[in-house]
Formats: structure tokens, sequence, C-alpha cells
């Protein structure tokens, strides 16, 4: 998996490095756009997390704090990957329009994603 998350003096670090990895982990039924992080670290819903995305070909890395809406349990039904779903807010517009150009035309489709 492409999707690499690391935790650095409660820091998150996450690179997604493919289309694919990014449309199942965005999750634009969020007010403002929300992303999925994979980690067995236990978190808690409201609970505020930054984190260091890195996007496909991007070379920065751009600063991003959510509240954590979504939470997958370790050992879930179906096999579902472990992590959080953290709420986006309005100061990242820009990342979600970046996000949403990367996915044009991916973003109707019934594929599964991380969360639904």
């Amino acid at each position: 998996m492409s999707i690499v998350p690391r935790i650095s003096h409660g820091i998150l670090s996450l690179s997604i490095e493919n289309k694919e990895d990014l449309y199942k982990s965005f999750m634009p039924f969020v007010t403002y756009g929300g992303l999925f992080i994979p980690t067995s670290r236990s978190y808690q819903l409201g609970e505020e997390v930054f984190m260091l995305l890195t996007i496909m070909e991007e070379q920065e890395k751009i600063p991003v704090t959510g509240k954590v809406i979504w939470v997958t349990p370790k050992a879930a039904q179906g096999g579902r990957v472990p992590g959080i779903g953290i709420q986006l807010t309005s100061d990242d517009a820009p990342l979600v329009r970046k996000i949403e150009n990367y996915l044009a035309g991916a973003l109707n489709s019934s594929r599964r994603t991380y969360t639904i």
C-alpha cells in the first residue's frame, strides 16, 4: 500500500502516492471534506490531530489540522483497514480543490473506499 502513516511526536505524516489511494482516502461527503488516515493507534471522536500531507507528485508537505469524525478499529468487520477519518476545515478549501482536481471524473464512482 502506498499510503504510509507515521507518528512522530504526536504528528501524523501521510503520503498518498497514487490516484487510487487518494480516491480511497478522500471523504467528499464530509462538510469541508475529509481524509481517512490508516493507523492502528487509538483516537477518540472529536480529538484534534495534526498531519503533514504529501499528495502524489507534490513536493511540499501540506500541514493539515483536523477533527476525528470517523474511527475504524483494529479487527473491523469486512477486513476494513483500521484508521481514522478527519474533517478538514474551511481553511483547507485549496487542498480540497486540489484533491478534487486530481480525482476529476472519479468522484462519482461506486468503487469502495476506506470509509464506505
